[in-house]
């Protein structure tokens, strides 16, 4: 028996463990009461055949569609497997994560995004998006980099966690337009000098904790190519599409602040 099995119940007595959102009595640490886990909202239905954007309920050869933002600029990666949308619920997860330190957090937020990951046949690296050194230094620690670990000890993956480098410290990106966050982040991200036989003709498996403009996993996405990688996949816990939201009826817009890097 693992340790930390023997000393749970010890521990569960002492803390007990508490629904993160509403404080509420729930079974284990790091789980959800079951009105919080309904607030959540999983992205279901029809997607985009290419970037798995909700796109309602169709049937038939209706069911292969192509969103209107993948037709206008068709992406670069093999699709984006997002655990939630991003709403409040899953807004306060990930900054009690980040900013809380709720690292307890992890194993719940990794399995749900593992949940949504279409099988890995064959070998795959599992990078996180990388935090700037000043940033990590401030932080303690890497909230995408933990959710990569967690993922590839489950999945059986390779964890290549230093596989990217932010050479440039940017600023919070909250609040900014797609454009100017593409400006902000242009340079920002490189492939690691020492991990490029690591990455040429691999398929990898890029992590974040949430998705908004799709600007921070461009930049990666640009570096990947750079290493000739043969194909990527985009994992996140949260992506922000409020259209998606509007039509599952789920509260309202989400709020950008404090959401990448």
């Amino acid at each position: 028996m693992r340790l930390t099995s023997a000393l749970a119940p010890i521990v569960d007595f002492v803390f007990p463990p508490r629904c993160p959102l509403c404080g509420d009595p729930v079974a284990i640490h790091g789980g959800l009461c079951l009105g919080c886990w309904g607030k959540l909202v999983v992205p279901s239905g029809t997607s985009c055949t290419l970037c798995q954007r909700p796109m309602g309920e169709a049937h038939g050869a209706e069911a292969e569609l192509v969103c209107a933002p993948c037709m206008a600029d068709p992406p670069k990666h093999a699709g984006i497997a997002a655990a939630t949308l991003y709403n409040e619920p899953s807004r306060r997860l990930v900054l009690s994560l980040k900013h809380g330190r709720r690292i307890g957090l992890v194993p719940m937020m990794a399995r749900m995004m593992i949940a949504r990951l279409p099988p890995l046949e064959g070998e795959w690296q599992v990078v996180p998006v990388p935090l700037h050194r000043w940033r990590l230094m401030q932080r303690g620690f890497n909230q995408s980099a933990m959710l990569a670990q967690a993922i590839a000890r489950s999945t059986g993956q390779h964890l290549l966690v230093d596989a990217l480098v932010r050479t440039k410290a940017t600023p919070s990106l909250g609040g900014l337009n797609r454009k100017a966050r593409a400006r902000t982040l242009s340079g920002a991200i490189t492939a690691a000098p020492s991990r490029l036989s690591r990455l040429a003709g691999a398929n990898v498996l890029l992590v974040d904790d949430v998705m908004t403009s799709g600007a921070t996993t461009g930049a990666c996405m640009t570096a990947l190519r750079k290493a000739k990688v043969a194909q990527v996949r985009i994992a996140c816990f949260a992506r922000v599409l409020d259209e998606a939201l509007d039509t599952a009826g789920a509260n309202g817009p989400a709020d950008f602040t404090l959401m990448e890097a």
